[in-house]
């Protein structure tokens, strides 16, 4: 499979049910989702805004007339509205896979209204506890799995955050805070599969990252929008070094559909994995080291007020 995979090989996803989070029109869940409904699941599109839901299911029934859609609204940097989107998405029954795609890119100093820095927030503390709630839906699929999207920044971080995320130990620098919540996905994603089979649960936890992707991460990041003036430049600047948002979906996908077993990580296979077709990929020793992986998970269960599985 190395090196060969694309969207070409999913397999038939009807009656399959899959939440994404983070489905801005143009970015990394959109076409996640988009592959998905083309291939007749029934998705469901979760985001911070409903007219940016609207617009990309528009954008989606645009190629796919009959893609089954809904929508979540939810924040994920705020702990009371996942807890809120959680409650409604009981009426969706079933899920068979969790995408974990929304996050933020080094965006200004903000504490959310939890008390936490809002990439740790958005990018894993949302995402922990939105997971945990949903693992009863997960687990009655009878085969689900829970893709994280991850990053080849996670290498850059020095330390795992694993201290009370409400207090600030040193001045904040925004790469270095995005590449601590980006190993977090890793971190969350070997622990939390060891623990859904330690329980015997029929739930799968893996990762992805899209390699150098042209999405409006950067400019959202460091701009706080992805058009008008600098945000443009810095846009145009992504995209015309980097693969497609389309192309930088697939291991996602990969992670989603194929045949993989648990704590499996996909990254593309090209040039330093910034581009390519997926493959499996290898991550930091500090993303394999199971002392991080307990202690970031006691550290979350902490924060988000939850204990699972």
């Amino acid at each position: 499979m190395s090196g060969s995979w694309s969207p070409a090989q999913i397999a038939d996803q009807v009656g399959r049910t899959v939440l994404v989070t983070g489905t801005t029109r143009g970015g990394l869940g959109h076409h996640t989702a988009l592959e998905l409904a083309r291939r007749g699941a029934r998705v469901v599109l979760a985001g911070r805004n409903r007219d940016r839901l609207d617009e990309t299911s528009q954008t989606i029934r645009g190629e796919v007339p009959d893609a089954r859609l809904d929508h979540l609204v939810v924040d994920l940097a705020d702990l009371g509205s996942v807890r809120s989107a959680a409650g409604r998405a009981a009426a969706i029954g079933a899920i068979d896979v969790l995408v974990n795609n929304a996050g933020v890119m080094a965006p200004p100093y903000r504490r959310t209204p939890d008390g936490f820095e809002s990439q740790l927030a958005t990018n894993h503390l949302g995402p922990f506890l939105l997971t945990g709630l949903l693992l009863p839906q997960l687990a009655a699929s009878g085969d689900a799995r829970i893709v994280t999207v991850s990053s080849l920044m996670h290498r850059a971080a020095r330390s795992a955050p694993v201290e009370d995320p409400r207090i600030q130990i040193a001045r904040y620098r925004r790469w270095p805070a995005y590449a601590a919540s980006k190993l977090a996905n890793l971190l969350f994603t070997f622990e939390s599969d060891r623990r859904l089979a330690a329980a015997g649960m029929p739930v799968r936890a893996m990762a992805a990252h899209p390699g150098l992707a042209g999405t409006h991460l950067v400019a959202n990041g460091q701009v706080g929008r992805s058009r008008g003036g600098v945000a443009t430049i810095l846009d145009a600047g992504m995209r015309a070094v980097s693969q497609s948002a389309a192309t930088g979906a697939w291991p996602t996908l990969m992670a989603a559909t194929a045949d993989l077993p648990g704590s499996t990580y996909c990254g593309p296979g090209g040039f330093r994995e910034t581009r390519g077709r997926p493959t499996l990929v290898g991550c930091s020793s500090l993303a394999r080291d199971p002392v991080q992986q307990q202690r970031l998970w006691e550290i979350s269960e902490q924060a988000v007020g939850l204990r699972w599985p």
